[in-house]
């Protein structure tokens, strides 16, 4: 949850029309926008301006500035309380940003759930049963003897490797 502060790379910063414009300009998966709109929308939001690697959504009252990511949206304090339709949102304390905190998108949650899903393996189908071979069982070793002269083992030929 490390972020550069300031302006982008190049020194400049540019504002937004809106959110939609900036959410497409940062390349925020879809299915976050819904989400990160309703935040904006509960908070009160005067601008929208490219920071490099993070929307900086300012403020219309008193508070620190939003930082929206591809991933996340940094800024709260520990006293607020963010609401998405019923459920109240994990805030979790900011690294590059303390004393605030921030909130995962869905986004992550999904991608989550889908590497989990992936780790535990896909749901095998109820289908029809396997023909098995039978498992094969390891030939019995055979002892060609040691050679007298170098201790190695003979070969099935009798030879070994001081011949």
């Amino acid at each position: 949850m490390n972020e550069i502060q300031g302006p982008t790379p190049a020194g400049t910063s540019r504002p937004y029309r809106n959110l939609p414009d900036a959410l497409r300009a940062h390349r925020v998966p879809e299915e976050n926008h819904a989400f990160i709109t309703r935040i904006v929308d509960a908070i009160g939001i005067s601008s929208f301006i490219d920071r490099g690697r993070y929307i900086e959504a300012i403020r219309r009252g008193p508070g620190a500035a939003l930082h929206i990511g591809r991933t996340y949206t940094n800024g709260f304090t520990e006293e607020e309380l963010v609401v998405v339709g019923f459920a109240a949102q994990n805030l979790k304390p900011s690294e590059g940003r303390p004393p605030y905190y921030y909130v995962s998108h869905p986004s992550e949650f999904s991608s989550a759930a889908q590497a989990k899903a992936k780790r535990a393996g896909a749901p095998r189908a109820a289908a029809q049963p396997v023909a098995r071979t039978p498992k094969v069982t390891p030939k019995e070793e055979r002892d060609y003897g040691v050679c007298d002269v170098c201790f190695m083992v003979k070969t099935p030929s009798g030879g070994c490797g001081c011949d």
